[in-house]
């Protein structure tokens, strides 16, 4: 045992040995004073200050709703309510949470979505200060799924409003809201993409596509450069499992504050048309007409009478900007001129033949005639005219705005920016057209389709 632990001293005194030789002394730190020379955290890039300007302007907006009471069809049957003394089923309260974007502090103006605030009864903001406010909406717009609320307060932060024109796929981009509820949120990314469409989100589709991450609850937030300016209102996301995969969408800056001017002046968009019909330039559309690489909106067809035919646009005209603003495609000049007011003039930069000249055309009102097909296989789907709903390459028909999710068009696989040309080999130019011809044929339709530039058979029961 004495061996034991003499051995056992000899290998501790070793160790102290060994580690005394690669130890150094211990030096307590000295604080940092504001002029130390060593590295502080102003050096270390940061997107604090920026933040610390604008997240006052970004709210969280709950909305108090009521949703449809759950019905069976036994409940419908007076006899069956009357022999089990059911009472009346009432609807049920629901909350949901978004966000929002103060866009002028000394109106007290809130941008938001369309979704975030539809069918609320009751809309509440909350301040990043924690101040609590009740919201009226001032107007709201399904198309665009934008909305504007006002709130009444003091000492009020608003973001400046940037110019997503601007904006170039790569820039960094930070993304601000109240995901899932829980409160105000920063992420950062880049724009992925520009100019998205096709999406069947809404009506008026040109967003801008980024991977900062966006979730639920995000709804309405904002999207703003490094220099802390709006460039977009956090819209939708692609996900199979509904939360981020990278993939988000948001409305350029630009058409917002578009829509915002209708909202805060009347209430609703007044939307403008041309009565043109349009298609994509395409570079091989380009080759064969000799255009070489201009790009822009190739006029389909003229409307007789329309604004278009006044101002002498013709078949076969190239539109390539509109006030001195480039056009990128057929969507491009739909939306501007959709969401330019009924009344105001536009020039068009036109290339006919060769020779480019600007024609001025004055905006008319859209015409608000809309199909009614409730208790037909259509059921679900919301229509107009294609000269009224914008512009559809070279036919007359009438064109599907919007689709019910669940519904009976739905289920037939009706998409938003079909337009229906034909019922049964019968053709429909006008939503009279279309009503009329549901009502004489059978019960089995078959639907003459253009979408995405080619045509096809749809058979709807």
């Amino acid at each position: 045992m004495p061996d034991l632990a003499s051995r056992f001293h000899r290998i501790a005194a070793s160790i102290v040995i060994a580690l005394g030789a690669t130890l150094t002394p211990f030096t307590p730190a000295t604080p940092q004073t504001p002029g130390s020379s060593a590295a502080s955290s102003a050096s270390l890039p940061t997107l604090a200050p920026m933040l610390e300007r604008v997240t006052p302007a970004v709210v969280n907006i709950a909305v108090a709703s009521k949703a449809p009471a759950e019905d069976n069809p036994l409940y419908s049957d007076p006899g069956f309510r009357r022999f089990f003394n059911l009472p009346e089923l009432q609807p049920r309260a629901r909350m949901s949470a978004g966000s929002g974007v103060i866009v002028d502090a000394a109106n007290g103006y809130v941008l938001t979505n369309h979704h975030v605030v539809d069918g609320g009864t009751e809309i509440s903001v909350t301040l990043k200060d924690g101040r609590r406010l009740s919201a009226k909406l001032i107007g709201s717009d399904k198309d665009t799924d934008l909305a504007l609320l006002k709130i009444d307060a003091h000492n009020l932060t608003a973001i400046q409003i940037g110019d997503s024109d601007a904006l170039k796929v790569g820039d960094y981009v930070v993304a601000i809201g109240n995901p899932f509820g829980l409160g105000q949120t920063v992420t950062s990314g880049i724009v992925s993409a520009l100019g998205r469409s096709g999406l069947n989100i809404e009506g008026y589709e040109d967003f801008i596509q980024t991977d900062a991450s966006i979730n639920p609850g995000n709804s309405g937030g904002a999207l703003v450069t490094l220099d802390g300016k709006l460039i977009g209102i956090n819209t939708a996301i692609i996900s199979p499992a509904g939360a981020n995969v990278g993939i988000g969408f948001a409305v350029p800056s630009n058409m917002a504050a578009s829509v915002m001017g209708q909202l805060a002046s009347h209430g609703k968009v007044e939307r403008g048309r041309l009565g043109i019909g349009i298609q994509d330039l395409t570079p091989d559309l380009a080759e064969a007409l000799g255009l070489g690489d201009l790009r822009g909106a190739l006029v389909a067809n003229v409307e007789p009478g329309s604004a278009a035919e006044r101002a002498g646009l013709k078949t076969g005209d190239v539109v390539t900007a509109i006030d001195g603003r480039p056009i990128h495609g057929s969507t491009d000049l739909r939306n501007r001129i959709g969401l330019t007011p009924a009344g105001s003039n536009v020039n068009l930069t036109v290339k006919r033949g060769g020779i480019e000249q600007v024609v001025t055309v004055r905006i008319t009102a859209e015409d608000k005639e809309s199909a009614d097909v409730s208790g037909t296989p259509l059921e679900g789907a919301r229509m107009r005219e294609v000269s009224d709903a914008g512009f559809q390459a070279g036919a007359s028909g009438v064109m599907i705005e919007s689709v019910a999710p669940g519904s009976a068009a739905a289920r037939a696989g009706l998409r938003t920016g079909d337009v229906i040309v034909a019922v049964n080999r019968v053709p429909v130019a006008s939503v009279a057209d279309l009503r009329r011809t549901i009502a004489e044929e059978p019960a089995i339709l078959a639907l003459e389709l253009i979408r995405d530039g080619g045509r096809l058979l749809l058979v709807v029961r």
